[in-house]
């Protein structure tokens, strides 16, 4: 487990470091800002992983079991590989009923729930960002069918592929236009 006083220190050390960043404004400082902030995020995750109470459920506290850990580290690195409990569990050195168990007691959901919400987000950020057709999208993660990914999206999201990145882009469109309106009035 991680240090607590530690890790408050280097917090602590951060904050004062980036507040003396800030208050001098040399060359750089932003840039040492931006650090110190990437840092101090990293600090007060393990700040929090290391003074959980250990009943917590989710992301959190499945990333603080050092097993569970690497099974998501595993599916985060490859979302589209076929993953079963069997192979994550083997992959983990557990048996597969004690890991399926222990997943569910720490994320809050099966492990393979856990991976379908994780493609599905991955999935719509495809669809806000890129011009991807849903049946690329779908292959990327691993559907090999562009029914059973859109079956899978509208029962993690709630609508399907389409109409999701319809409404996706009817906001950006609508951000980019009160942007511009905002400009416009500044003028």
């Amino acid at each position: 487990m991680v240090e607590t006083l530690g890790d408050s220190s280097r917090l602590r050390w951060s904050i004062d470091l980036m507040m003396e960043e800030f208050r001098e404004a040399r060359p750089g400082s932003d840039l040492m800002a931006q650090h110190l902030a990437h840092m101090m995020l990293v600090q007060a995750l393990r700040l929090c992983l290391s003074i959980r109470s250990g009943d917590e459920i989710g992301w959190f506290a499945a990333l603080a079991d050092p097993q569970m850990s690497a099974a998501l580290a595993a599916v985060h690195a490859d979302p589209a590989h076929p993953w079963t409990v069997q192979e994550l569990a083997a992959l983990v050195g557990m048996s597969r009923t004690t890991f399926a168990e222990r997943f569910r007691a720490r994320a809050g959901e099966t492990p393979i729930a856990y991976l379908t919400r994780w493609r599905m987000m991955l999935a719509g950020e495809k669809l806000r960002h890129s011009d991807d057709t849903i049946a690329r999208i779908a292959s990327s993660l691993g559907y090999v069918s562009e029914h059973a990914f859109n079956t899978a999206f509208k029962r993690v999201m709630g609508i399907p592929p389409r109409h999701y990145a319809r409404s996706m882009a009817r906001e950006t469109i609508g951000e980019h236009q009160r942007g511009g309106l905002a400009r416009l009035r500044s003028s």
